[in-house]
């Protein structure tokens, strides 16, 4: 590959949702496996307060190898406008964007938005796939919608645990989903903002804490099954990955289990019986597709197998890709190493635009 056809890589890390120390180590290990042969990568930081720096450490170290890469990248440099970052220099290269910002601001459709403005192409879901998916409400709806099996939860805005109503809601809740429940934040994700409630007293708390990080609230009932997941990856025609099951080393998998400390159990290929892991692969596409989503996505899953059988729990559109990820993992038991799933997911970024790019040019 010559100087000319080589791809400028943006990689996009940081942001300001409460996901940002994540995103900082997720971007690190997408650039230490990102071919730099054939790539061009610029990362670009986001900080806590939404300011655009051009990561100027990162990519020094990069130049020296990924070894001298530090364990979590470090949103700060000199400060740059968002569209020059993103676009460059179109004439003399082509540019692909790769968001790695986890949470509000960077995975629920507002960066998507931006990078469709801009005009590149990127690596993920779109603007509607990436909202939906985000919003925990209104993507249960959207899975009930096509029939797609889940947990029985309530959803609903902080206002109806306000003051009066506070009692009324407990009183459902109890009724609807009884003890132990999970209680969540709408629109988060690596378990940010999410507790288990074993009576009332801890399931006010826990409606609290979801409500410092946002207005919709959601409630589900707590499975005893085994949590399992599926990593998707495709546009039109996407493909399933062998499924991996997590065995929390907490109460259940929680940001300190996934994140740091790293005692949560990972089987892959998850032990199912036949013909479970082909039902959950379908329906992992069927979810996949319910929600709009293109490029990636990682579908997790309770599996009750002496009651409900498979139950869709959630759809992450940018999964976490640090070294206890699941998503990579299951795709290199499936047969694709993490340099070729970059690679793969830069060729699915360029997919998506060219096939759409003739329809934005028509009258």
């Amino acid at each position: 590959m010559t100087d000319a056809e080589r791809i400028r890589l943006v990689v996009i890390f940081g942001g300001q949702s409460a996901e940002h120390e994540v995103s900082l180590v997720t971007a690190r290990h997408v650039l230490a496996a990102t071919d730099q042969e054939h790539y061009d990568i610029q990362p670009v930081g986001i900080t806590r307060d939404g300011r655009w720096v051009l990561a100027e450490d990162a990519a020094r170290a990069l130049a020296k190898g990924p070894d001298a890469l530090p364990d979590a990248l470090d949103a700060s440099g000199p400060e740059t406008e968002p569209l020059p970052a993103l676009v460059g220099d179109r004439r003399a290269e082509r540019v692909v964007v790769f968001p790695l910002l986890h949470g509000p601001l960077g995975e629920d459709g507002t960066m998507q938005g931006l990078l469709e403005l801009a005009g590149v192409p990127y690596v993920g879901c779109g603007v509607l796939a990436s909202a939906l998916a985000m919003d925990k409400a209104v993507a249960k709806e959207m899975l009930a919608e096509h029939g797609i099996p889940q947990a029985r939860h309530v959803a609903f805005h902080e206002r109806e645990v306000d003051g009066a109503a506070r009692s009324p809601m407990l009183d459902r809740l109890e009724a609807e989903l009884g003890y132990p429940m999970f209680v969540k934040p709408s629109n988060m994700g690596s378990s940010v903002g999410v507790s288990k409630a074993h009576d009332r007293a801890e399931l006010t708390a826990s409606l609290d804490e979801a409500r410092a990080y946002d207005e919709w609230l959601v409630v589900e009932e707590a499975i005893d099954g085994r949590e399992i997941e599926c990593a998707v990856l495709g546009n039109l025609d996407p493909r399933a990955s062998l499924p991996g099951e997590i065995r929390p080393g907490a109460e259940f998998y929680d940001y300190d289990d996934k994140y740091s400390s790293g005692t949560a159990e990972l089987i892959i290929p998850a032990e199912l019986p036949p013909g479970v892991t082909e039902q959950l692969q379908a329906m992992a596409i069927d979810a996949f597709r319910a929600l709009r989503c293109e490029g990636m996505a990682r579908v997790d899953f309770f599996y009750e197998p002496d009651r409900r059988g498979l139950l869709v729990n959630e759809v992450n559109t940018i999964p976490g890709f640090t070294p206890i990820s699941m998503y990579p993992k299951m795709w290199e038991a499936s047969g694709l190493a993490y340099p070729q799933l970059i690679d793969e997911l830069i060729r699915l970024a360029l997919d998506r635009y060219d096939r759409r790019a003739s329809r934005r040019r028509s009258v």
